[in-house]
Formats: structure tokens, sequence, C-alpha cells
């Protein structure tokens, strides 16, 4: 190709979520010869993604401690099991419970099955967890108390809600990632050090050293230069590169926040954000009365409702906000 010749090139696709396009098939099917359903998205990534940005991982504990502060534990279930299949449930849309039976066939415990590893068998209402080395677990019909959210492309497992988020929480990941790296690699510099006049070699070799210097641990040092019978030109600068206009990562970093926010339905000042106006974020006691009627008291209503329905009326649970919870 000639160099008058114009060449045009384009941008490939984004990657898709975890690097499955997991929004072509979010259906269920048997694997392990048939044993049992594979879960629509891979269990340990969104786990993983907990860990991604400062604000998904944080919002799923903050609505976990927003569910648990009026919850009333009884002798069938503890305090630490609910705490666990709330998280489970923030994470997963799903959480299991194991039912200990009594001689008389009577569910007296509910034990906190880890969600991640478990599996909805092919029999119905029969579930497994898996182990180790490809070994698993098989739990009697019955035996697993599964509470899951209302997913429309299939029955078998539930959907968290922020999966539409899943993008932005990444993004906001790589752009964190990026700038640790500008910095630490000592590209932050973006410039061109332009150096004419009457220079002999011990003193270009300390410019160059003092240059270098400037990346990594110790960087933003001054340097002085000094050229005998030197012109005002002959030293010169030359930015090549603006970190803080040009790549527009606070841009992006505000801009992902702000959709992890939303995906959880968060209210900002509940959040920890910084309001970027005068009049902030409003009365924060009117927001949280708001979010507690809007998303905390339906996520209880869930839970207690499944779990009550398998309990004996003198064990059921409540989450009670008159009462505050105590150790029984």
């Amino acid at each position: 190709m000639s160099e008058s010749e114009p060449l045009v090139f384009t941008f490939g696709d984004p990657e898709p979520v975890m690097a499955g396009a997991i929004y072509d098939s979010l259906g269920t099917w048997l694997v392990d010869n048939g044993r049992y359903y594979e879960t629509p998205v891979p269990l340990k990534g969104l786990a993983r993604l907990l860990r991604a940005n400062a604000y998904h991982g944080p919002a799923i504990e903050f609505k976990a401690l927003q569910v648990m502060q009026s919850f009333k534990e009884s002798w069938a279930v503890s305090h630490e099991a609910m705490n666990a299949v709330v998280i489970d449930f923030g994470v997963f849309a799903n959480a299991t419970f194991q039912k200990i039976r009594n001689g008389f066939g009577e569910v007296v415990q509910l034990r906190h099955l880890p969600f991640i590893n478990m599996r909805r068998m092919k029999e119905p209402n029969r579930y497994c967890m898996l182990q180790p080395y490809g070994a698993i677990v098989e739990f009697e019909p019955d035996e697993v108390l599964h509470i899951k959210n209302y997913d429309v492309n299939q029955e078998i497992y539930g959907l968290p809600g922020y999966l539409g988020a899943i993008q932005s929480m990444l993004l906001n990941e790589d752009a964190t990632l990026f700038r640790r790296r500008y910095y630490k690699n000592g590209a932050h510099m973006g410039y061109v050090f332009y150096a004419g006049g009457e220079l002999d070699e011990d003193s270009k070799k300390a410019v160059r050293e003092a240059v270098e210097g400037s990346k990594g641990v110790g960087n933003f040092r001054s340097m002085f230069l000094h050229i005998p019978n030197g012109d005002k030109d002959d030293v010169q600068i030359k930015p090549v590169g603006d970190f803080s206009t040009k790549d527009d990562l606070e841009k992006i970093k505000n801009l992902s926040r702000d959709d992890i926010i939303a995906a959880h339905r968060i209210q900002p000042a509940l959040a920890c954000l910084i309001p970027q106006n005068q009049s902030g974020f409003g009365d924060i006691t009117k927001a949280d009365e708001v979010y507690q009627k809007n998303e905390i008291q339906p996520v209880r209503k869930h839970l207690a409702a499944s779990v009550n329905r398998v309990l004996l009326p003198k064990d059921r649970i409540s989450f009670d906000p008159k009462n505050e919870t105590t150790p029984m």
C-alpha cells in the first residue's frame, strides 16, 4: 500500500461478559451425563466480581446488613446461618438451607449450604453439592430448601438483577488498573525532553539518568540543568500526552460508578458518595426510609416466607424492625 492510500480500520467489539456471551443463552442445561443443571452464569465469576471495584461488593454487604439488622432468630435458624443466606441471595439471587428433621419428619433446624457449590439435579426437588476433584455429594429428595428470585428465561435458578452492570464493574476495575500501571511504570512523564547546545558526554549521561530516575518510586522530582553559553531554546519540553485531560479516566470512573450504584438501587447518600454540588443529596433520613420500604422490606418478606413455610410455628423467624437482634 502506498503512502497516499487512505488507511481504514475499525475497533473490535467489546469482549462478552466473563469471556462468554451470557445474554445469548440464559437457559440451563444438564451436565455430567445428565446428573445436574448448570447455572446460567458462572457463580465463581459472580463471586470474583465482589472485589472488582470499590462499589459492587460493599453495596451487597450494605444491603445484607440492612436486611439483618432487624432479624429475630429462632432455635431452628441461627443468626450466622441467615446472614450467610442473605449474602448468598444478594450475590447469586439464590440461597440454600439443609433441612434437619426429627424422628417425626418435622424440620427442626436449617443449616446454611454455600450456594456457590450447589446445583439442582435432574430429579425435581433434589440437589447436590460439587466437591473438589469432581466429587459430588447428593442430598435426599426434599432435603434442601432453595430460595431464589424469579427469572423469565428458566425456572431452575434465580439471576441477580445487577447483571446489566457487569460491563461497568469491569470497566471501573480496568480504569483503576490502568491508572496504577500508568503511574507505576513512569508513563505519566508524557513529554519529550529536548536539549541542544554544547553538552559533553558526562552531562548527557547525567541528564539521562535524572530523567530515568523520575519514573516509578521518586517520580515528579525536580532537575537542575546548566548549559554554559547556552541559548534560551537549547532546552525544550514538548508534551506528548496529558493524563488528566485526554485520558478521561476520572469521567470513566464516575460513569461506571453511577451504573453500579444504580444497578443496586442504592441512594447515593447511603452509598457514601461525595456530592458534586452545593445542595448535596438531600435528607439522608428520608432516603433511608425510601430504601428500607422499597428494597429491604421486600427481601425480608421473601426470605421469611420461604423459611417459615417449612418450619414449625414455634420455630419461625421474623424481621421485625421494632425488635433488635439479640442472641438466643
